[in-house]
């Protein structure tokens, strides 16, 4: 099992190879006020299968630092439907091959069900103060800038932190750290919660995390005990979205004391940014509670 998941993975890097931090324009927009309708899809979609969905554009980039890499592209919802606003950080083992861009169908879908979504970019291993703690200190900054949004009209007065894979687990970080920020709701989707143990693994994901964190976990234990979350007092809001059939992030990564946990049989990884997946639609249902 563990070779046929690194395989997966592996194939899923060599597909993405060549993508760099560079890429910052957003997709080619479908022309307002066109609605994109995501066609159901079985579960265990590819990654691939993801970057080639249809997007709209997002109508702004807000920074929240003065790094080219420190910014959020906005889409500002149904200013009449009064949802929350959702803070999305995007997976991608903390490596800067993979960028916001794969989260642009998920932003979509969630815009046009309502919310507005600021969907942020972050500096990554791989860019200059990327790692640890660099880009746990990006989400921090984004989450204290959040009234850098209001003179777009957003509301920030009603917020769903969301993370997914390595974004979930710095989302998680961020929850249990600024407390002062009373969140809706937090949600992981197959979300790393225990580092120490992932960066034990072996496939292509778990093999990055050593150079996430500078070194395995005996060699920075302090560090992979400030980066792990079952360390961490979470806030009641907080639910973990797992897939039963994940083969990047084991689905012992839900064993977090005292958080929901609703696990999605048949689901694979990439199906929590996939808006046509029985997981997207799970999701949703989450999302209105």
């Amino acid at each position: 099992m563990k070779s046929r998941g690194m395989f997966i993975f592996g194939l899923l890097g060599c597909l993405m190879a060549g993508t760099t931090t560079a890429v910052h324009k957003a997709p080619a927009a479908v022309k307002p006020p066109q609605t994109i309708v995501y066609p159901s899809v079985a579960s265990q979609v590819s990654f691939k299968s993801v970057t080639e969905l249809q997007v709209t554009q997002p109508s702004q980039k807000i920074m929240y630092g003065d790094n080219p890499l420190q910014f959020g592209w906005l889409w500002p919802g149904d200013h009449a439907s009064n949802k929350p606003l959702i803070v999305l950080v995007h997976g991608g083992c903390w490596l800067n091959a993979f960028g916001v861009d794969h989260s642009f169908p998920m932003a979509t879908a969630l815009s046009q069900a309502g919310h507005p979504v600021w969907s942020l970019e972050y500096r990554r291993t791989g860019d200059e103060g990327g790692g640890w703690p660099g880009s746990f200190d990006d989400i921090k900054s984004a989450l204290k800038n959040l009234d850098a949004l209001n003179q777009h009209g957003i509301n920030t007065e009603s917020i769903i932190l969301l993370g997914h894979s390595a974004g979930g687990h710095l989302a998680l970080l961020a929850a249990s750290e600024l407390t002062e920020i009373k969140f809706k709701q937090v949600i992981g989707l197959a979300a790393i919660t225990d580092i120490s143990r992932y960066a034990l693994g072996e496939n292509s994901c778990q093999t990055a995390t050593p150079k996430f964190m500078n070194g395995l976990p005996h060699e920075q234990s302090a560090d992979y005990h400030q980066a792990n979350l079952i360390y961490r007092q979470l806030p009641a809001s907080v639910t973990l979205l797992h897939g039963d059939a994940d083969r990047i992030v084991p689905i012992i990564q839900t064993k977090l004391p005292a958080v929901n946990v609703e696990i999605i049989p048949a689901a694979g990884h990439f199906d929590w940014v996939h808006p046509g997946s029985p997981a997207f639609q799970k999701l949703l249902t989450v999302l209105d509670l």
